[in-house]
């Protein structure tokens, strides 16, 4: 019989993190989740909460009391934890800030004394406004330091150096994956980012926003391709970033029209003034996880988004969120 892994996840409740939680315990590993649900949500992990090798923490990584709540060492870490869409980290500034630079040193230490595993979740902000086009790794990024989007971004940046630092002076067992746009079930309707926000005014019959003349383009890739990619990253020994999403591109009036034909839903389109440093074109060069990972997306757009929508067809329409 093998020996049980021990995983701790941050962010766990999230979109992505939650997702992260299903694999291992259908791997039968035992988990811990840790989550302050400040973006989280227990529905995402409700169907978690009776199986045996499934924890749930409810506390924040920046203030966690880790000689009290955590008393296990792990085999594997991933720090998920952060406010992940513009309205989430424009509402949660500081604690987007710190989540990542004193977040990201916590769970490092635990890392680090249990001799783990460690995964970053960083992110294609780090590239900024990129003035080149499908962005590897080695780009060094076009950011504002001081803009409104800063806050993560920078946040992500400073997240990627303390890991660093950590591999370089303690030899940690680290990891970065940088997560290009990710869609799926378990996003949050009203979280402000394009797919989610087409499908919510869609479902609502309002017309779509798209900020700006909509030929900016993104590059999205189905939760269950991301998450077999960032699990096959614990299978290799390698510290630096590696990009993973799906580099088919797309305009955002291409999304817009995709949407519409899946839904079978017509409406109209409403432009709105562009968003303040918002990045003109996002696509991953994945050519590093080719190789490493022997990984690349398999989910169409429109295999993915039949999915996402029937989901979000599936639960009721939340309120607009306050700030």
């Amino acid at each position: 019989m093998k020996q049980k892994k021990k995983v701790l996840i941050s962010g766990g409740a999230g979109f992505i993190g939650s997702h992260l939680c299903d694999y291992y315990i259908s791997l039968g590993e035992d988990v811990w989740c840790i989550d302050n649900l400040s973006t989280g949500t227990l529905d995402n992990i409700e169907h978690l909460l009776k199986e045996p090798s499934f924890r749930f923490i409810q506390a924040d990584v920046i203030s966690l009391d880790v000689d009290n709540t955590l008393k296990e060492k792990f085999d594997i870490i991933f720090h998920l934890a952060s406010p992940a869409s513009p309205p989430d980290y424009f509402r949660l500034p500081l604690e987007t800030l710190k989540v990542n630079s004193l977040g990201t040193e916590k769970m490092l230490e635990i890392a680090r004394i249990s001799n783990a595993k460690f995964i970053f979740s960083s992110t294609s902000e780090v590239y900024g406004d990129p003035t080149i086009s499908p962005q590897p790794e080695n780009y060094w990024g076009n950011v504002n330091p001081v803009g409104p989007r800063s806050v993560y971004d920078e946040g992500k940046r400073y997240g990627e150096a303390l890991v660093m630092a950590y591999y370089r002076k303690y030899k940690a067992d680290t990891r970065i994956v940088r997560i290009f746009n990710t869609y799926g079930e378990r996003m949050r309707l009203n979280d402000g980012r394009v797919i989610p926000n087409f499908i919510g005014q869609l479902l609502q019959g309002k017309p779509l926003t798209i900020y700006g003349n909509g030929k900016q383009t993104r590059s999205f890739c189905y939760i269950s391709d991301l998450i077999r990619g960032i699990t096959k990253m614990i299978e290799v020994d390698y510290h630096l970033p590696v990009n993973l999403g799906n580099p088919v591109e797309f305009t955002i009036l291409q999304l817009a029209g995709v949407i519409q034909k899946i839904a079978g839903i017509k409406t109209q389109i409403e432009f709105l003034p562009p968003l303040e440093d918002d990045p003109k074109q996002r696509k991953p060069d994945i050519s590093k996880a080719k190789e490493l990972l022997g990984w690349e997306p398999l989910v169409s757009l429109e295999e993915g988004l039949k999915k996402t929508i029937q989901y979000f067809q599936s639960i009721p329409i939340p309120p607009p969120r306050r700030n």
